[in-house]
């Protein structure tokens, strides 16, 4: 370590000072475990008793705090359809898999970056000091920027935000790491990957995060809605911001309307959905991954029996005549008839035609989801999909065209008048310390492909026109985040890690992120600091105060302190803060919306009465509007941000990548793995789902104890299988069962259903990863992560986007002896050490 960043604040003394006093009896063992009550009791430093007003993820509610212990949790009165997950918030506070205090990896904590890496995830850790785990962290900051540069720091990753305008995580870190220096950053999400990168180049407009024409415009005017792969009343429990579940009145008069005969729904999908057994209509079962043929028949059919509206094809779009060739079968010696795709889709030629005159029969809305774009060629579903739209000419009309974010953020509600709250930058303009070359290395990854990265260090790959050479990742840092959620391919991914030096996590719950990592923070959750939100995602309801509901357990500090603290060490507290308090920034952000208000002609009470007295503010309901009505009015005024500024049937941008997997206009393309007689059927014969859940946000609220116990089966993730394949297999609800491919084995409860097409069963993501022997690739994970058997493949040289939904496996009765579920508690005590450790070089 050089003289240079010695001065910067942190000694060598002081930073070997831990190392030499850490004995036996301060690594951690099962204390850790405390029951929850009594956890609460000791460590809470409040003494507060009343109800506080707050919000999450999964609704507002209000807590009920008795002497500083959070002990109930009731729906927000103005929330008239609240989540049964909102009684699961309180466990995110208690429960023993909370981070308590600053940890460092055993085996990292002697020997530094040159530690053995094959013993991540075997959860062994000690506990240190923070000013130690901050120097820790500042030192491997140090070093890789000054040996490596910033291609080998990669800090760019992030997930699902917390609520609140302050505590974004990610945000956090990206501004205190940015003040340190620059880093490799990531491009695109795991969520809509595919489609978002698609569609701007079809529609004009990522469309996946947009809002939806207003419910009541639909209710009155549609005559047919047909629900591709999505499952709004399942999915809308949750959204990005504070949701106020809205939606949901919708639903019960769309339900009146099918009961009446008013409106046909149409369910295309090999699994009975919750929004069907809620609202009720017909399903179209078909095969999984098949959705292009089934599409590609029905512009067929449109096309040859004349449905299709020739005026709208002409106005507003382009390529339809480079698109025909394709689809009749002159370009490739393939028709794409509906007996064509009844081979493939498993649906009949007939039906297909049926499916076709009903959407053009009448007005027309397409509900796409986003779990058939998380597929190999995913690009092509969201692509066809818009096809399928503009042949019936109703884009931009009240109930007719498509929609890609029905099931999301409260789509479809009536947005307000009120004004819209600004958030913590991660910008503050201030350059940072180091600021090196990239080494002819790319600056950013797509993020579905960042194990690729770390595990081709040098390789080129295609995204998006663009040529992307992987640098050789050293050091990863992840704040509320959890990449052992939402990546594939287990297995791979545990032997990639093993090429990171140093892994820092910062997080309050221990993940499979946090035992795959080197430091762990703990960070405080969202109802343990003061901050402030959105009432209602597209609604934008109101504003709800969230102030702090206990204070924080054990040693957890937010992620505004802990990167203030970071920051400090290189003479970069002052620009991370901008010279506030969190209350100060805070108030602002409450400010900014009060004087965005007044040229709305929407009051807002000062922020000390806002805080103080009223924490909730209700806006006025604005207008009903239509998605893309401007356009279809006023094309040529109102282009879409396309080349043309038309919808891009064929386009020759992507036309002109050259890319033998997305080509000018949508394709059918085989999969490296399809169900019901495509590749790998014959060896696992069962289609696995690994779609959203009914009962977490992702992988949030899987270590709530009591939540988790309301939907698990033997305590172990359901996996959902039909009755004709468990029949086959000797299967009842309630054994467990193992589920395996040649990626990996994962233990799961069974759930014998009727609502599932033979040859589909799903595990929901976001089940913890658990594996029976920790750190060793290959072992059976015991509780259910389906990520063990997905394939970490790019959906296409386009997009590079994630295929996470779904695998081929097969499933068989569990008949050996049940091991215990390990992913739900704290690190493991460690008795194999020496009382004091050796000094670690940092050289």
């Amino acid at each position: 370590m050089t003289t240079q960043i010695l001065n910067k604040g942190v000694s060598r003394r002081r930073f070997l000072s831990g190392l030499v006093t850490v004995s036996a009896a301060s690594v951690v063992g099962t204390s850790l475990l405390a029951p929850r009550k009594a956890m609460a009791a000791t460590d809470s430093k409040a003494t507060f008793t009343g109800n506080v007003l707050s919000g999450s993820h999964w609704g507002a509610f209000r807590a009920k705090v008795v002497d500083g212990v959070w002990v109930d949790t009731v729906p927000f009165e103005k929330d008239l359809h609240p989540t049964p997950m909102i009684n699961g918030v309180r466990e995110v506070v208690y429960n023993p898999a909370r981070v308590k205090y600053p940890m460092v990896r055993i085996d990292w904590l002697k020997h530094g970056y040159k530690s053995d890496t094959t013993q991540r995830g075997d959860n062994r850790f000690v506990r240190v000091p923070w000013s130690q785990a901050l120097d820790f962290f500042y030192h491997e900051l140090e070093r890789v920027q000054n040996n490596y540069g910033p291609s080998a720091l990669y800090a760019g990753h992030t997930g699902w935000q917390s609520v609140g305008k302050l505590h974004s995580a990610g945000t956090m870190m990206m501004r205190a790491i940015g003040l340190h220096g620059t880093y490799l950053g990531k491009m695109g999400d795991y969520s809509t990957g595919a489609a978002q990168v698609i569609l701007p180049y079809v529609a004009g407009a990522m469309e996946v995060y947009e809002q939806q024409t207003s419910w009541p415009l639909v209710l009155e005017n549609s005559d047919t809605i047909v629900i591709w792969g999505s499952d709004p009343i399942k999915n809308l429990q949750v959204g990005w911001l504070v949701p106020d579940h809205s939606p949901y009145a919708y639903y019960q008069e769309l339900a009146e309307k099918v009961k009446n005969k008013e409106i046909k729904v149409i369910y295309v999908d090999p699994v009975r959905s919750e929004t069907q057994k809620f609202v009720g209509g017909e399903q179209i079962a078909v095969n999984p991954q098949t959705d292009l043929p089934l599409m590609l028949a029905i512009a067929h059919t449109l096309y040859t029996e004349n449905l299709y509206n020739k005026d709208f094809i002409a106005d507003y779009t382009t390529g339809f005549k480079k698109f025909v060739p394709y689809l009749t079968g002159e370009s490739d010696g393939v028709e794409k008839t509906p007996e064509w795709a009844e081979k493939i889709c498993g649906i009949k030629a007939d039906e297909i035609r049926a499916l076709a005159r009903q959407m053009a029969s009448g007005r027309t809305q397409i509900i796409g989801g986003w779990c058939l774009q998380r597929m190999q060629h995913g690009e092509q579903y969201a692509w066809m999909l818009v096809v399928v739209a503009a042949m019936l000419g109703q884009i931009g009309l009240p109930g007719g065209g498509f929609g890609f974010g029905w099931h999301y953020n409260d789509a479809g509600s009536i947005t307000s008048n009120g004004p819209l709250m600004s958030g913590f930058s991660g910008v503050t303009g201030v350059d940072p310390i180091h600021n090196g070359s990239y080494k002819g290395y790319s600056t950013y990854i797509p993020v579905a492909r960042f194990v690729d990265c770390i595990e081709n260090p040098g390789e080129t790959i295609q995204w998006n026109g663009h040529e992307v050479k992987f640098p050789e990742m050293k050091m990863a840092i992840f704040c509320g985040n959890n990449p052992f959620h939402h990546h594939q391919d287990r297995n791979k991914m545990i032997k990639a890690w093993r090429k990171l030096e140093t892994v820092v996590s910062i997080e309050h719950q221990w993940t499979a992120t946090c035992r795959f990592a080197d430091i762990v923070l703990p960070a405080t959750t969202t109802h343990e600091r003061h901050d402030i939100e959105q009432y209602g995602n597209h609604s934008n309801a109101g504003i709800i105060a969230l102030p702090k509901v206990v204070e924080p357990m054990f040693e957890a500090k937010d992620d505004f302190d802990i990167f203030r603290e970071l920051c400090r060490r290189f003479d970069r507290e002052e620009a991370f803060t901008g010279g506030k308090t969190q209350m100060e920034w805070i108030e602002e952000i409450y400010n900014g919306a009060r004087l965005q208000g007044r040229g709305l002609g929407v009051r807002m009470p000062n922020f000390k009465k806002f805080w103080d007295e009223e924490g909730f503010i209700e806006f006025p309901e604005g207008a009903e509007w239509v998605r893309h009505e401007s356009f279809r009015k006023e094309p040529d005024l109102e282009p879409l941000g396309t080349a043309s500024g038309l919808i891009e049937i064929y386009c020759k941008t992507i036309a002109d990548m050259g890319y033998d997997d997305c080509q000018g206009h949508p394709m059918w393309f085989e999969k490296n793995e399809r169900s019901h007689g495509g590749p790998q059927s014959n060896k696992f014969p069962l289609n696995m789902q690994s779609t959203h859940p009914n009962h977490r946000l992702h992988s949030q609220l899987c270590s709530s104890t009591e939540l988790r116990a309301s939907y698990s089966v033997a305590d172990r993730e359901p996996v959902y299988i039909s009755a004709i394949d468990a029949k086959a297999r000797g299967i009842q609800s309630g054994d467990v069962v193992r589920v395996f491919n040649d990626r990996g084995e994962v233990l799961a409860g069974a759930v014998v259903t009727e609502d599932f097409k033979s040859g589909v069963c799903r595990i929901h993501e976001g089940a913890w990863y658990s594996p029976l022997e920790g750190g060793k690739p290959g072992t059976i994970c015991t509780y259910g992560d389906p990520n063990v058997l997905t394939q970490d493949v790019g959906s296409s040289k386009l997009a590079q986007a994630t295929t996470a939904a779904s695998a081929q496996v097969d499933i068989e009765k569990y008949t050996g002896k049940l091991p215990s579920v390990t992913g739900f508690n704290g690190p493991v005590e460690v008795t194999d050490i020496n009382p004091l450790f050796p000094a670690m070089d940092l050289e």
